[in-house]
């Protein structure tokens, strides 16, 4: 119901920014939160740029998934709560726990203080990394029946934090949430338009591609789904009985080979695609580049590898309608040139 209080953890990133600027159009008022109230300024300014105006309506919580401070404070008053945050680093941690105990404990703690508030629903976002990761190649689409195995092949230590943080959410629903409603939302790659120059680690892919910094294209495959759908499927699965208890993938269409999106870029961003080289890399090359450097040794699992996921179930239960690839994927592009992320390169 319009005027209610929406909690949106995360509110600096990426898809918590566009969450909060959907929310606050659709009537709600809505908290958000950022690890320091330092950062209200910058939040303020990507909802302005996502042409919403914020005024009274917007308020910040300070709250770390590292600790219990914060959280319940953030929580008070809440009819809605969905649970952006999640550590989504640009290069490989250390450790694995680096990714796994935030993003499980993060959740745990948001999980329990919404119960403790009397907050309805929590919307959790996962991920396809949670659903289609150390199964190898697959012909037949994979669904939110479907679970990574954390068993498998090259599971990345990103896999494994949002596979155990969704799994971790969905126990303490059934052991002790009490009267609190879990939905959760599981995006392939999400791009779109950037809001502030801080890019989100999903659009680094892009930008490398625009900056002439990547000399081809791994054999890679994977589905795209723009920003500003993702948190129309949160919102949809915040207040809709249906989505009570259930995962939705969010994905736009078929998934795509890196190449194709290369060649996207290069034909239709112009001057801006310049750079953008459309190569194929052979799996060996990728393979010796990968020995020293670990970046490079994460994606070697998933050379070559098919597979592909569909959407079916946000479309038919919650009349969900996504942007093409390709609207998504040049949505980034401009983005990252307007805000000079990415220069465009001249004619000689």
């Amino acid at each position: 119901m319009a005027g209610e209080l929406v909690l949106v953890t995360g509110g600096t990133g990426f898809l918590g920014s566009h969450c909060i600027a959907q929310a606050l159009a659709a009537g709600y008022k809505v908290r958000t939160t950022v690890r320091s109230t330092r950062r209200a300024g910058d939040v303020r300014a990507m909802v302005a740029a996502a042409g919403v105006e914020a005024g009274d309506r917007l308020s910040f919580a300070e709250a770390d998934l590292s600790s219990d401070a914060g959280w319940n404070e953030a929580a008070a008053g809440c009819a809605y709560a969905l649970h952006v945050a999640s550590p989504f680093p640009p290069s490989t941690p250390r450790h694995e726990d680096e990714l796994i105990v935030p993003a499980r404990d993060g959740a745990l703690r948001l999980l329990l203080a919404a119960r403790e508030a009397g907050v309805k629903r929590v919307v959790l976002t996962s991920s396809f990394a949670a659903i289609g990761y150390g199964h190898g190649s697959r012909s037949t689409p994979f669904t939110e029946a479907d679970w990574t195995n954390l068993d498998g092949r090259g599971v990345s230590a990103y896999v494994k934090s949002k596979t155990i943080a969704e799994r971790a959410a969905w126990d303490f629903i059934a052991r002790e949430g009490g009267s609190l409603e879990l939905s959760v939302i599981n995006p392939v790659l999400i791009l779109g338009p950037a809001l502030a120059a801080d890019t989100s680690t999903s659009i680094i892919l892009v930008k490398r591609m625009l900056k002439g910094e990547m000399p081809g294209c791994p054999r890679m495959r994977f589905g795209v789904v723009d920003v500003r759908d993702t948190a129309d499927l949160h919102l949809r699965a915040m207040t809709n009985p249906a989505a009570k208890g259930e995962r939705f993938l969010a994905v736009a269409e078929e998934f795509v080979w890196m190449t194709d999106m290369a060649r996207m870029l290069k034909e239709r961003m112009g001057a801006g695609g310049a750079l953008v080289k459309t190569s194929t890399l052979p799996d060996w090359m990728v393979k010796l580049v990968a020995l020293g450097d670990k970046e490079v040794a994460q994606i070697v699992p998933e050379l070559g590898i098919e597979k592909n996921a569909r959407a079916d179930k946000a479309r038919n239960v919650l009349g969900w309608s996504p942007r093409p690839n390709a609207e998504a994927t040049l949505a980034s592009a401009e983005s990252l040139i307007k805000l000079g992320i990415v220069g465009v390169k001249k004619a000689a």
